[in-house]
């Protein structure tokens, strides 16, 4: 997750939970972390318990909905028009901001900005002025993001301006408050992709910033990744780690195995790159959604490739209409596709 690059910094006019850090890089999956639980089996249909467990985490049954512990939400944002969106701004892009809308008409006159990451890895802060930032990169969470994400949300709405904000326990000891869902009313998103943390001091402030911040809040804003987004519905993100290199990550809402086989086919036809000078890399797999990635040719502007994306989208559209049974050459492209598959927990 991105959030892990980022040090403290402190905002003036804000207030904010207590700080967390991790004593690694690796997210290690807890006990409490586990996928959406399967149909119940009958106890003549029980797993064996040394196979893949069959709700697709890839453990073993008796490590997974075997082991008797609570089980993760595989689809934290689902239902949300933004689904795919939350989980891009989660785990893959940098520095990023969106308003939400709430749904409670007690608190129409909040103003609540969900950003990628906040300083000293807040889960939300509260401006003088009572706007409400909310984190989405958290530095750690329960079995239910979007619940880590309403409880925070809560305890920011619940708290005076510039005041510190207690929001209980969120992350590994399971976080009480409602869900995202809970709080919002579903729209689409407005997003806006940002260059640096610039919008963590503000808009609306006259105050003189501490030469001690600025340094900081430059220094976190070296670690930020250019990213532009795709424009329409899709949640696609072009990104430029460095001049050597660049790709394009699309977050997809399509059922996981039926986009596993589209585009298997596609491989399989070499109708699976964008283009020339361009690769189908492999792709993350986050909260329940398949993000394919494409290595493109880093000397090229993000706009040159929204075509060619839009072309794809309509190939992909077309294979997933036909569902195709595949044949040898499909199933041993499948296989290259998922051997190039990384999980985000």
């Amino acid at each position: 997750m991105l959030a892990r690059m980022v040090g403290p910094v402190r905002v003036e006019g804000m207030a904010s939970g207590s700080a967390r850090t991790r004593s690694s890089d690796k997210r290690r999956p807890s006990a409490r972390s586990r996928p959406v639980a399967p149909a119940a089996a009958s106890a003549t249909e029980a797993p064996n318990p040394r196979q893949p467990c069959p709700c697709g985490s890839g453990r073993r049954y008796k490590h997974c909905h075997g082991s008797g512990r609570s089980v993760r939400v595989a689809r934290p944002f689902e239902g949300l028009t933004g689904e795919a969106d939350l989980v891009a701004l989660r785990e893959l892009v940098s520095a990023a901001t969106t308003p939400l809308t709430l749904s409670d008409r007690a608190h129409s006159d909040r103003r609540v900005t969900l950003a990628t990451i906040l300083p000293e890895l807040a889960p939300a802060l509260v401006r003088q002025n009572g706007e409400i930032l909310l984190g989405l990169q958290l530095v750690a969470s329960s079995d239910d993001v979007s619940r880590d994400l309403g409880t925070a949300l809560q305890a920011a709405l619940e708290a005076d301006p510039g005041q510190p904000i207690n929001p209980g326990p969120i992350g590994g000891a399971g976080s009480a408050g409602p869900r995202l869902q809970d709080l919002l009313s579903d729209a689409p998103l407005d997003i806006t992709v940002h260059a640096d943390y610039g919008y963590w001091l503000g808009t609306d402030s006259d105050e003189p910033i501490d030469p001690a911040l600025s340094a900081s809040l430059q220094q976190s804003s070296e670690s930020v990744i250019p990213s532009v987004r795709m424009p329409g519905t899709e949640a696609a993100y072009w990104c430029r780690p460095d001049d050597a290199k660049a790709h394009l990550r699309w977050v997809m809402t399509h059922p996981e195995e039926a986009l596993l086989d589209a585009l298997a086919v596609l491989g399989a036809t070499g109708a699976l790159d964008l283009g020339e000078g361009t690769k189908y890399a492999g792709a993350f797999r986050a909260h329940g959604l398949v993000a394919p990635v494409w290595d493109v040719p880093a000397d090229a502007s993000a706009q040159d490739w929204w075509q060619p994306a839009a072309d794809f989208q309509d190939r992909l559209a077309a294979t997933l209409e036909q569902a195709p049974r595949l044949d040898g050459s499909a199933r041993r492209f499948r296989a290259e596709i998922l051997s190039r598959q990384v999980t985000l927990r």
